[in-house]
């Protein structure tokens, strides 16, 4: 495929629609992240939240580097890239301090469900797509899945869910925001920028979150953090790529699949089981956006006969 590296700064890269190579692509990017979480849960009781992200940056960085071949790293975007990956600390802050209290891993995909119905709502503002009734609609029935899950008494009943909701409504911000990036930066910028972000806020962060244990975890947790920090690089450099190559309407509904691998690999490893009312409110979260999918596709169908119309009688059209 052709080299997509920008010349100068700020200059605009094509971007080629090749949905069905991108649903693939973050299909492979949540399994490998699902398989990162796992890790990083495991080993957050040892090293705890501000280590994680050092080390999360660390080995994302060079596995990028790796999977790059060093070449197309050079940020385009500067102020933006940034931001977004200022931003996605925040995320990944609220996620650790979920698991570190002891959030299920399945339950914490749960409500990462609502991901991409928040999506299809901020694309309306920072995309300018249009959105009609019918997804507005089941958009507002998928949060009422948010509520089902996070019902009063319930397991999900926390204060740990509640923060992690809001981290959400911010990865929202950045999925949108790495279609926004794509126009000029490479997916390997994109995401080896996001990962280098988590070592200086990791250190600054020290101060809040002390280690758990000593500066050298043990030899299993090294090896689980090394792992954390290498599929995180390599999931977030397929997130980017997919994210250049089709629409995020196309790719949000995809995020669900983490609900599958979070369920095998919690109950494999902690034995974990989702509440009944998580479950059904996922359920409800999940229809919501495959209608919006449906609709999307629907919507994009029309658009193309109606810009193929006035062709139709034109001369040498063959009518």
């Amino acid at each position: 495929m052709p080299d997509r590296t920008a010349g100068a700064a700020g200059r605009r890269l094509p971007l080629r629609q090749d949905t069905i190579r991108g649903i693939a692509i973050i299909c492979i990017g949540f399994a490998i992240i699902a398989v990162a979480d796992a890790a990083v849960k495991w080993a957050l009781p040892e090293v705890g939240v501000a280590v994680a992200m050092v080390w999360r940056g660390v080995f994302g960085m060079l596995a990028i580097a790796l999977l790059s071949r060093g070449r197309g790293l050079a940020p385009r975007r500067r102020p933006l890239l940034a931001l977004r990956s200022m931003l996605h600390c925040a995320v990944t802050v609220a996620f650790y301090l979920a698991w570190i209290n002891g959030l299920p891993l399945a339950d914490s995909y749960a409500v990462n469900a609502a991901s991409p119905l928040l999506m299809t709502v901020l694309a309306i503002p920072l995309l300018g797509e249009r959105v009609g009734w019918r997804r507005m609609t089941s958009t507002a029935v998928g949060f009422a899945g948010v509520l089902v899950m996070l019902q009063p008494g319930g397991e999900l009943w926390r204060w740990e869910a509640g923060m992690l909701l809001a981290g959400v409504s911010l990865l929202a911000v950045t999925r949108i925001w790495t279609r926004v990036l794509a126009a000029t930066d490479t997916p390997q910028a994109i995401a080896f920028w996001l990962l280098f972000a988590h070592v200086p806020m990791g250190l600054a962060l020290l101060p809040v979150f002390p280690p758990l244990g000593p500066l050298l975890p043990s030899w299993q947790v090294t090896v689980a953090l090394a792992c954390l920090g290498l599929a995180n690089g390599s999931a977030h450099f397929l997130f980017a790529r997919a994210f250049a190559i089709a629409p995020v309407s196309a790719l949000a509904p995809y995020e669900y699949t983490t609900l599958v691998w979070g369920g095998i690999l919690g109950f494999l490893i902690w034995t974990e089981v989702p509440a009944w009312n998580t479950l059904a409110g996922a359920a409800v979260v999940i229809a919501a956006g495959l209608y919006n999918l449906h609709r999307e596709q629907i919507r994009k169908r029309e658009a193309e006969a109606a810009t193929a119309r006035p062709r139709q009688g034109m001369p040498g059209s063959g009518t």
